[in-house]
This record gives C-alpha cells, sequence and structure tokens, in this order.
C-alpha cells in the first residue's frame, strides 16, 4: 500500500461505518524473508508447472507415434523383407516429413516459451513490510498478496484487506455481477478485480488452488478442435477403413488369380495402398501452423492455442475497445471549465479525488498529472471506479470542517436527461473529446441514489491520444471484408468522432448503447447495421458478440481491461494487449506484447495464408487418394496385375505432391478462410482423382494391348506412369494460380526433374522406368492432354455449378 494510502488510513470518517468503502486498514507487513525460506524448505510454494507449449518428449511422440505412420511402417519393413530397397523410398520419404514436423515444432515451442515468460503474471506480494512483484512460481502459503482493478487472483486465499474491494467470479461461477470483497471472505483462484484495492492470505497454493489445472490449460500450446483439423481427421478415417478391403482384394488377385511370386504380389499390393494415405497432410498442416507461430513470435504476437490462427482467417467482424486499441493508453487534460465555484477550488478537489485512487485508470492519472493534491482535502471514504455505474467518488474533509461527497465521471450518467449543460458536453464529444463530469453529492457513497441530485461543479475535458497506426489497420480490415465494429464505455459521440477522425466507415451514426434492445436477436439487426457504439457495460460486450455469433457471424474481440474480460471469453476468437490486465491475458488466445493494434493484420494475413494454403494442396493430396482407390479396384475387378510399383508412386507424388505443397503451403494467400472445408476440398479432388486415375488406366490397357513378350509389364508400368505423371503435374498446374513467376519455376522444375529421370540411365534402371519405342509414349501424353482438357472443363464447371 501506498504512504498515500497510509495517510488516508489515519483519518476515518465521522459516525463509526464508512459510507462507501471503508477506510483503508493499516499496512500488513507480510511474511518476513526467514518464514518464506522455511515456507519453501516444506515445499509450500506455487508449484503449478504452467508451460506455454508441449514438452519436447509430446512433440517427438506426437509426430512419430501416429496411425499412419504406423501402417506405413509396417509397409516399409514388408518392403525391406522382400526387396528391392529403392520400392521402399517411401519410408524415408515419410521419415523425412516426420523430421521435419518435429523441428518445426520444436522451434515453435522456442519462440512460445520465449514469449510467455515475457507476458507472465507477476504478482506483488507484500514481504518485510515491502511490497515486491515476484514470478507466480515463487509465491509461497501464508504470502500476502496485493490486489488491484485487472489483477487476476492466481491463488486461493482469505480477504485480510478491502478497500470497495470487487472480484468478479463469473470465469469459474458464471455470475456476471462483481461479488464485493470484505476482511475474512474467501477468494478463489481464476477470479479477477474489478474495482477497489486489497490484499488476501495465500491459503492455497500449486496444485491444490482451485483453478490450478485451468490456468496451466489456458498457458498451454494445445492442439484444441478446428475445423481444418477436424476434417483432416474426417477424411483419414474413411481412407482407413477403404484400405483395408482394398489391400485384401489386391493381395488376393495377385496370387490367387494372376499366381504372381508371393514377393511380387506384396510389391503390387504395398504400391496400391501407400498412395491412398495422405500423410503428408496431416504434417503439412503441423508444419504450417508452427511456422505461422514462429513469424507471428516475431512480431512479439503470442498466440497461446495454434487453432486461433485458423479463426481468425475465419473473422468476419472485428470488435474494438476505443481505449488502448484505437487511442493510446494516457490521455491529457485539454480544459477545465467551471460550472460553480472557481477554478482553483474545483483543482484541489480533483487533486484530492486523485489522491483517493492508488490505481487510477487513464482518465484519473490524467487529472492527477494536470492537478497534483496539495494536502487541502483529505480522503475519508471513497468509491472506486466500475464500468457499470460509468463514475467513481470520496468523500473528502475539507478546510475549515467542510465535508462533502464527490463524484467524478460520465456527465450523460450523472446528470438527468435534458440537462442543458450537456449540449456542451456532445459539442465537445463531437469533437473527439472526452468529458468527466465533477459533482457534488449530498448522499452518503453507499446509497444506491448517489448520484441523483447531485450539483455539478465543473467539465473536465480529456484530449485522447490517437494510435499513429489505427487509420492504415481500419483500412485493411475494409479491404479485406472483415467489418470493424467500435464498442466502448465511453460516450457514444466522442467514439464515432474519434473512429470517424480514422476513417471508419459507418461512424458517422454512433448509437448509445443504453438505448439497444435487450432481446439478443433484435439487437443483433441493429449491431449489423451500425459500426461505433458508446456507453456499453461488461454485460452488453458480452451480449453484442453473443448477437453477431446468432447473425452466423465468426466475431474477434480486441480488448485490454477487465470490462472485456467476458467479451473476450465468449468471441470466437480474443485478442488481448500484452499491457493489458492479467485477467484479459488469461482468455485470450492471442496476446500483442507489443501493444499495437497493428500487428492484428498480420494476424489475420498468417491465418489466412495457413487455411487458404492447407486447403489448397489437399485438393492435391486428395486427388492422389481419389485417383489410388480407382486405380486399386478396377485392377482387382479386371483382375490384371497393378500397375506401378511402390517407387514409381513415390517418385509421382514427391514431384506432383510432395515437393510442390511445401512452397504452396508457405506462399502469401490473402483469401478469406470460407467454412465446410471437407466439401470444399473434395469437390475437385473426386473428379480430378477420376480423371486422372482412369486416363492413367486407359494408358495401362492400350499398352498391354500395345506390347508383347517378355519385359512388356515394365513397358506397360513405364507408359501409364508417363500418364499419370501428366495429368497430375496438369492438376498441380490448375492449382498453382494464381500464377506468379516461382509459380510456374516451380511446375516447370517438377517436370524437368521427371523427364531427367526418363534421361538418365541409372535413374532408368533405379526407378524401372524404360520407355519403349515412340508410338506408345506419344500415345501416352495424348491421353494425358486429353485428361489435361477434361480437367480444365471439370474445374471450370464446379467452380460455377458449387461455388465456394
Amino acid at each position: 500500500m501506498t504512504e498515500r494510502a497510509r495517510a488516508d488510513a489515519e483519518h476515518p470518517g465521522p459516525g463509526g461505518e464508512p459510507a462507501g468503502r471503508p477506510v483503508r486498514q493499516p499496512v500488513n507487513p507480510g511474511l518476513t524473508a526467514a518464514e518464506v525460506a522455511e515456507r519453501v524448505a516444506r515445499g509450500e510454494v506455487n508449484d503449478v508447472p504452467v508451460r506455454s507449449s508441449r514438452s519436447a518428449v509430446e512433440i517427438v511422440r506426437a509426430n512419430v507415434f501416429t496411425r499412419f505412420n504406423a501402417i506405413i511402417g509396417v509397409l516399409f519393413v514388408i518392403i525391406l523383407v522382400v526387396g528391392p530397397l529403392q520400392d521402399g523410398l517411401f519410408g524415408f520419404v515419410i521419415v523425412a516429413n516426420t523430421g521435419i514436423g518435429i523441428v518445426q515444432e520444436l522451434r515453435a515451442k522456442k519462440t512460445l516459451d520465449n514469449l510467455a515468460v515475457i507476458s507472465e503474471a507477476r504478482p506483488t506480494v507484500r514481504r518485510d513490510g515491502t511490497a515486491r512483484q515476484i514470478p507466480t512460481a515463487e509465491v509461497v502459503l501464508g504470502d500476502l498478496i496485493e490486489l488491484g482493478p485487472g489483477d487476476k487472483v492466481i491463488v486461493d486465499g482469505e480477504t485480510l484487506e478491502s478497500d470497495g474491494l470487487e472480484i468478479d467470479e463469473s470465469l469459474l461461477t458464471g455470475e456476471a455481477d462483481p461479488v464485493l470483497k470484505k476482511p475474512g471472505e474467501t477468494v478463489m483462484s481464476g477470479s479477477f478485480v474489478v474495482a477497489g484495492v486489497g490484499a488476501f492470505t495465500a491459503t492455497k497454493v500449486g496444485r491444490q488452488a482451485y483453478a490450478a489445472q485451468l490456468a496451466e490449460e489456458a498457458s498451454r500450446f494445445t492442439l484444441v478442435h478446428s475445423e481444418l483439423r477436424t476434417g483432416i481427421s474426417q477424411i483419414l478415417k474413411y481412407v482407413t477403413w477403404m484400405m483395408i478391403p482394398t489391400a485384401i482384394g489386391l493381395i488376393l488377385s495377385h496370387l490367387l488369380t494372376l499366381g504372381l511370386p508371393g514377393d511380387a504380389a506384396i510389391r503390387r499390393m504395398v504400391a496400391g495402398i501407400v498412395p491412398m494415405i495422405p500423410e503428408g497432410l496431416v504434417l503439412l498442416t503441423s508444419v504450417a501452423f508452427a511456422i505461422g507461430v514462429i513469424r507471428l513470435g516475431r512480431k512479439k504476437c503470442l498466440v497461446q492455442e495454434l487453432p486461433a490462427i485458423e479463426g481468425l482467417a475465419r473473422v468476419d467482424v472485428v470488435c474494438l475497445d476505443k481505449t488502448g486499441t484505437l487511442t493510446e493508453g494516457g490521455m491529457d487534460v485539454k480544459a477545465l471549465r467551471v460550472l460553480d465555484g472557481d477554478e482553483a477550488y474545483a483543482a484541489q478537489v480533483l487533486g484530492a479525488l486523485g489522491a483517493c485512487d492508488p490505481r487510477p485508470n487513464a482518465s484519473l492519472q490524467a487529472v492527477i498529472d494536470a492537478y497534483p493534491a496539495d494536502g487541502t482535502w483529505r480522503c475519508t471514504r471513497s468509491l472506486p471506479f466500475s464500468s457499470a455505474r460509468k463514475y467513481s467518488g470520496a468523500t473528502l474533509s475539507g478546510p475549515d470542517g467542510e465535508h462533502a461527497g464527490w463524484l467524478l465521471g460520465a456527465p450523460d450518467v450523472l446528470l438527468p436527461p435534458g440537462d442543458q449543460r450537456l449540449t456542451d458536453v456532445d459539442d465537445l464529444n463531437a469533437q473527439g473529446l472526452r468529458v468527466l463530469l465533477l459533482a457534488r453529492s449530498a448522499r452518503e457513497l453507499d446509497d444506491p441514489e448517489v448520484a441523483r441530485g447531485v450539483r455539478p461543479v465543473a467539465l473536465v475535458v480529456l484530449e485522447q491520444r490517437l494510435r499513429p497506426d489505427a487509420p492504415d489497420t481500419l483500412r485493411y480490415f475494409a479491404e479485406q471484408g472483415v467489418q470493424a465494429k467500435v464498442i466502448s464505455g465511453d460516450n457514444a459521440v466522442s467514439v464515432g468522432a474519434v473512429a470517424a477522425h480514422l476513417g471508419l466507415p459507418g461512424a458517422e451514426a454512433p448509437v448509445d448503447a443504453r438505448e439497444l434492445p435487450a432481446e439478443k436477436a433484435e439487437m443483433a439487426s441493429v449491431l449489423d447495421r451500425a459500426a461505433v457504439f458508446g456507453r456499453v457495460t461488461p454485460q452488453q460486450k458480452r451480449d453484442m458478440v453473443a448477437g453477431l455469433q446468432l447473425r452466423s457471424h465468426t466475431v474477434a474481440m480486441t480488448g485490454d481491461g477487465v470490462n472485456d474480460v467476458l467479451a473476450l471469453k465468449d468471441a470466437d476468437i480474443g485478442v488481448a494487449m500484452g499491457s493489458g490486465s492479467e485477467a484479459t491475458r488469461a482468455v485470450a488466445q492471442i496476446v500483442l506484447l507489443n501493444n499495437s493494434f497493428a500487428t492484428l493484420p498480420s494476424v489475420v494475413a498468417e491465418g489466412r495464408r495457413v487455411i487458404g494454403n492447407i486447403t489448397r494442396v489437399a485438393t492435391l493430396f486428395l486427388t492422389k487418394t481419389v485417383y489410388s482407390v480407382l486405380l486399386a479396384i478396377l485392377v482387382a475387378c479386371c483382375q490384371i496385375p497393378y500397375p506401378y510399383l511402390p517407387r514409381h508412386l513415390t517418385l509421382l507424388s514427391t514431384l506432383t505432391i510432395g515437393i510442390p505443397a511445401f512452397f504452396l503451403a508457405l506462399a502469401p494467400n490473402k483469401e478469406r478462410a470460407r467454412p465446410h472445408f471437407v466439401r470444399r476440398v473434395m469437390r475437385y479432388a473426386i473428379p480430378s482423382g477420376l480423371i486422372t486415375g482412369l486416363a492413367a488406366f486407359a494408358t495401362y490397357l492400350l499398352a498391354r494391348s500395345y506390347y508383347t513378350g517378355p519385359g512388356s509389364l515394365s513397358a506397360e508400368t513405364s507408359a501409364a506412369t508417363l500418364t499419370l505423371f501428366l495429368a497430375a503435374l496438369w492438376v498441380l498446374a490448375i492449382i498453382a494460380r494464381p500464377y506468379t513467376w516461382w509459380r510456374i519455376a516451380l511446375v516447370l522444375a517438377m517436370a524437368l526433374a521427371f523427364v531427367l529421370v526418363l534421361a538418365t540411365p541409372w535413374l532408368q534402371h533405379f526407378f524401372a522406368l524404360r520407355l519403349v519405342g515412340t508410338t506408345m509414349p506419344w500415345a501416352a501424353v495424348a491421353i494425358a492432354l486429353v485428361a489435361a482438357a477434361l480437367l480444365e472443363i471439370t474445374w471450370r464447371w464446379v467452380g460455377r455449378r458449387f461455388p465456394a
């Protein structure tokens, strides 16, 4: 507690019990250094292992021990047994991809761990009579922990000091109304302070604390639900079920009907099964997310949950809190307009009001800076500022025994509707200025009607500091089709003026939230039309988020104060400022550690890059799955040998999917993510896979009738491989659009690599590819060209018939 608070505590109000919040209690010195050492020795410390990411062992386990790595591993071992080694190349590809996934996620872990240290909550504890900030893990049983507005309660305890201490326990109980805590009452970890100051003694620390497990989960690098991952898992589930009967059909067909030797039958079966598995898709998704985390980490943006990157890509409405987002935290007193009395008298009262609050907000801090306390008035009782009531107050003892109650807050709340002074206030608000009313009250501070019938004394005109980067950020959202809505507790006209100055569309028609309908559906209709809302209460912010979600909007909410916590928690994506309260940082999925609103476009762009590119490359992977299933079915039905060896499909997958997908997944992409991931991918993958598979099978049948004699199977396979490669390459060429120089170079490089394999003798031998004659190879090319034309027609038709 400050020296100013200590002095205030020596002057209790007359008449026994205080009227507002009680006079501050004498300072308790807290534990001594010896007592702290004794508790540490006994292990009575807050040793909850708060982690920002998975451990290195968990990362390796998650990337190595997967269902499909197990399937691939078994098939790889089988090939190692029956040989030759080049038919087991797919196993080395899996090893390489898994290694890339592990390395990238370890890099992401390092980034997250470093950022988490920066954003870690550091509670203020009182030891040996001195207040100091310490890491959460160093709190011990019996520590005296100080609390102020925005602080999160990190351990369970018992209130020792309460100076109007109001705690919001909604995250634990669901009750939105703050609870006034008196000495002797319990406080629960996971709650947070909305008003007043106080201190409590820690009674449960570490894993015994009520919300310890929740706190650990809240700050962990998690892979929670996302449409992208759910869609991929759904696809993989279906592929798994298709693999089993296909494998049985292939092995029986080759062994019993065709009479191939066991090792040859196994190789053909493995060749038919392996390409069905879009193994790289899961890995590539993890890599894309991990690289996104690293990129954002370099911009001082902490992503507390990976799917938050995906979520922001889907956002179409972003709700902004004016203070700390569009404006900087500080303010300056521009003018003092006296309504009753003289300026010196009002300045003295303002100085005393500022001295009453040990943790002033930005508005009161501006008043304190302009009018420091001179000791003329002394604070005996005080009423902390609350976002719900829009004012603070104090009972002051002045010269000549004068004793009066004073309020400082929103003029349109303290003055009755129609008061002539509100006209002047509206004029000031229209200029983007913030106005506070200093008023004298004849009622006690604990009177629910304390604001009724007050006597206005002065208007305090505050000038807000606009963020220089805000206009560009708002312009970015407008260009990207994301609606920006300013939701503030300040006067609606003032907020509208600030938003208009920053160029926000719709700012010229601000809405006073006190006039909004209570019913969420009706409120949502107003929310869709308007862009600026003022005089919004914390509960209304929450209701507004819910209303927008009712209209099928994906909502992001930004904020830094305790009044934003409920809305941040309910929004699809919560974005907190690093300098904001501990409570906001705890519930947000994304924390902007540099406190720059201008970082948000980078986060949105990163999300769009990840999900847009994964959707793009997923079509490549699933096209391969479709044509692999089709070829396996056709071969089994026609009772002919499977046309490919594993090495052929490893080569094709690497050149038409693996390498290109890695580059495409990391490319820039500004397209806003759309829902229905599985449907959007399969509408292209199914026809593409069918056309590609049928073209390859047609070439294979034609080659079987053309080539005869020993070694004909190798020639047939080579012709079918040529058609399959060219058709798959055309799918890649379509997916790579719109073309840039590097995308064209990527497609050409893959084509050149295949030509190099065909032209190099030892590579021909290694991959068992040898084009025989000229007639059949050119026929294979012709069939591939027909397939390419059909692919173009189909993609254009699907785009028109089933728009995204």
